[in-house]
Parts: structure tokens; sequence; C-alpha cells
């Protein structure tokens, strides 16, 4: 494993403009380091999203426990999206410099410490500046991890690998939130940072015995700030990439929504419990995971460019029903949890495609930089305005305030990609 992916990241054809071409290696590479790569990756990436969802049971006990409002504790939600937002716009870079597993290695390090530090939070404030800390350092995991897809593989090659990604990343807001509601009756909210700290520390072990270095020394960059700032210049004045970033961010700002305020609204609204809670997350998580598949089993019968308009149309019409249900002021859990989980198989089809066609774009020179960019504005556009779904209700979060704000980010995700093809940046990578 050690020496088979180097050599292939080596082999791979870069391409800056026109067609794709997928990744020519000089011999088959073994499924089983395929798996394991697969494995790793997948373990790192799922590090955020298992620090975002596994606590989500816990709002209204960790509310109580620290005499904070709802909007105060959905705070530290967004405080860790930020954290992460930012956190990839130093990691991203620095991995072109010094290589992909230093600074994944400090990230991965801090990030436990500050699991740790979250368990013994003296009140909300405190949470949120140590979420935010969380965030920044856990963004290494995410941020790396397209990188090493991107040294390793291009166009369809590369989609294929982000959905068998997906299938692994996808397991953990599915099963944080299931694991978080168990956990609540062995214990306090405490103990879920605990396990956030124990899963830092195994992904730290991981990174060292079963990640290779992916970047050879030949192909980094110097620590040079002009170059950049002008890198990121480059990047936001691409349309072929910051497009699909912007579609990215504006899609993750909708499911982020509903990850942010749904624990109040399932419980306070709809009369869950926290474990019936955990049970309808992991459910509708699930969607997610069976639309990233189906789109790994399209690829090479549908363009990217198709699998991902209709993974927008698809969540936004989803929207639109919850909205209707919202509104009519008569509805249960099981059909929220039905339309929910429709629109999460419909975003299945947006991740992978529009993360492709957004590092596709560009060189793997500035792979890191790039990832960097995407994680950023994916995470600062989700979780600045899933915010809003706590501020727009009277009491704090609603079923119809939730969904109001999915609405407007689902259509904003639709109108920009709309421009994408209209612009002809859809219709390189197949």
């Amino acid at each position: 494993m050690t020496q088979t992916l180097p050599s292939r990241a080596r082999s791979v054809r870069r391409v800056r403009v026109g067609p794709v071409r997928p990744a020519v290696p000089e011999a088959p590479q073994p499924r089983r380091s395929v798996a394991l790569l697969v494995f790793v990756l997948g373990v790192l990436a799922g590090l955020g999203p298992l620090a975002t969802d596994l606590y989500l049971p816990a709002f209204p006990q960790i509310a109580g426990d620290l005499g904070a409002s709802e909007a105060r504790i959905q705070l530290t939600l967004t405080s860790v999206m930020v954290g992460m937002a930012l956190g990839q716009l130093v990691v991203g870079p620095l991995s072109d410099v010094w290589g992909r597993r230093l600074p994944l290695l400090v990230g991965i390090g801090v990030f436990t410490v500050a699991s740790v530090l979250c368990a013994v939070a003296p009140s909300a404030g405190a949470l949120v500046v140590l979420r935010f800390v969380q965030g920044l350092a856990g963004a290494a995991g995410a941020v790396v991890s397209r990188a090493v897809v991107r040294d390793l593989f291009e166009g369809d090659a590369a989609a294929r690998f982000f959905s068998r990604l997906m299938l692994v990343v996808g397991l953990a807001p599915m099963l944080g939130p299931l694991l978080g509601g168990q956990l609540l009756l062995l214990g306090p909210w405490q103990l879920l940072f605990g396990v956030l700290a124990v899963s830092g520390a195994v992904s730290f072990v991981l990174v060292l015995v079963a990640l290779p270095e992916t970047l050879p020394v030949e192909r980094r960059r110097g620590l040079d700030a002009g170059v950049l700032v002008r890198s990121f210049g480059g990047l936001l004045r691409d349309l072929g990439f910051v497009g699909p970033a912007l579609t990215l961010g504006l899609n993750f700002a909708m499911t982020f929504t509903y990850i942010s305020a749904f624990s109040f609204v399932s419980q306070e609204e709809l009369g869950a419990s926290a474990q019936e809670f955990a049970l309808v997350f992991g459910v509708n998580t699930l969607g997610m995971v069976v639309g990233t598949q189906a789109n790994a089993a399209l690829i090479g019968r549908m363009h990217l460019s198709r699998r991902l308009l209709a993974g927008l149309v698809g969540s936004l019409l989803s929207v639109v029903v919850l909205l209707v249900l919202g509104v009519s002021g008569h509805v249960g859990l099981v059909p929220v949890t039905a339309v929910l989980f429709v629109m999460m198989v419909c975003t299945g089809f947006v991740s992978p495609n529009a993360t492709t066609l957004a590092i596709s774009s560009q060189p793997a020179s500035v792979a890191g930089t790039g990832s960097a960019l995407l994680g950023t504005l994916q995470f600062a556009v989700g979780g600045g305005l899933a915010a809003l779904a706590g501020l727009t209700g009277s009491g704090g979060a609603s079923l119809v305030s939730m969904a109001v704000v999915m609405l407007v980010t689902g259509v904003a995700a639709a109108l920009v990609f709309g421009v994408v093809l209209a612009r002809g940046h859809a219709g390189s990578v197949r």
C-alpha cells in the first residue's frame, strides 16, 4: 500500500482545460488497496460530520444544563461549521506545501484535545468557542481527503471514488445521532464529546499506519503568500470552479438547515423523543447514502451535469412539499420523515458531482488550495444560512421556518448551477 499509491499519483495525467480524462496508471491498482484507501479517507472525512451530528439529540439537554436558549445552542453547531470553513483555508494550502500527512496529523491532534475541553465547557459561550476550535482543526480530514483523491484520480474515476467515499462518510451522520441518542441513556451530554476525543485519537493512529504520502516532494509548492493570494483569486474568478462550489455550498445550506433545526422541531413540535429523533435522522441519512450509490451506478450512462441537475431539482421539489406540510398545521413525524428521506436521496446526487466538477477544473498542483476553498464556501455558506432557521421562527426553530430557509437556499443552488450550464462550464467532465 505504501509503495503502490505514490507511484500511481505520479502516473496520473494532468489536464488544465478541456475534457478531463480518467487517470491511466502504469499498472492496475489492487482492489484491496483501493478499498483500504476508501476506508481511511472515509474515516477522516467522516470525522467532521460525526462532530456535528453526534450531539444533535442532546440539544434540549445541553440548553437546559447550561441555561441557554435554543438559538445559543444552535450557534455551537454554526461555530463548528465556521471553524471548519476557515480551517480548510489554512490546511489546504499547507498540504500543497508540506504534503498531505503532516497538516492532517496536526489537525487531528488538536481536534482530539478540543473534544476533551468541550466535555468540560462551563457555559454555552465557552462551548461555542471550543466548538469553533474543534471545527478549525477537524477541517484537516475533509480538505486533505479531497486533495488525496485529486492526487490519484480524475474525471469519472474521481466521481466514482467520491461516491464510494460517501458510502463510508455517510455512516457518520447516519450513525452519529443514533449513537448519540443511545449514549444519552448511559450518561450526560458530556459523554458524547468524550467519544469524539476517542474517535480523533483512533483517526490519528490510522493515518500514521495506513495513509501514505500522495504528494511527492517534486510536486509541492513553495510557501509564498503572494502566490497563495493569486491562487485563491484565480479560483474565485474561474466560473468553472466557483459555480459548482457555490452550488454545493447552497445545497449544503439547505441540508444543514435541516440538520441544525430538526432536533428541536422533531422533539418540541412533533413530539419525538431523543431516541426517536436519532432513528429518524439515521433513516434520512441512509437516503443520502442511497442517492450517492445510485449516482455511482449512473456513471457512464448519464452525463455528470444531468445527474447533478436531477439532484438539485428533486431536492427542491421535496422542500416545497415539506413547506406545504408545515403550513397546513396538521403534520406528523412519519410524513415529514418520508419527505426528508426523498430530499436526502436527491442530495446524494449533488455532493459527489459538484465536488468532481469543481476539483477537476483545476490542476493537481493546487488541489489542496482548491479543496480548501471548496470546503470553505460549503461550510461558510451552509453554516451561516442555516442559522437563519432559528432566527426566523418566533419562538425558535419551527417546521415552517426550517422549510422556508431550505426553500430559499435550494432555489439559489439551482439558479447558480443554471448559470454554470448556460456558460458551458458543466460539459467538460464525463
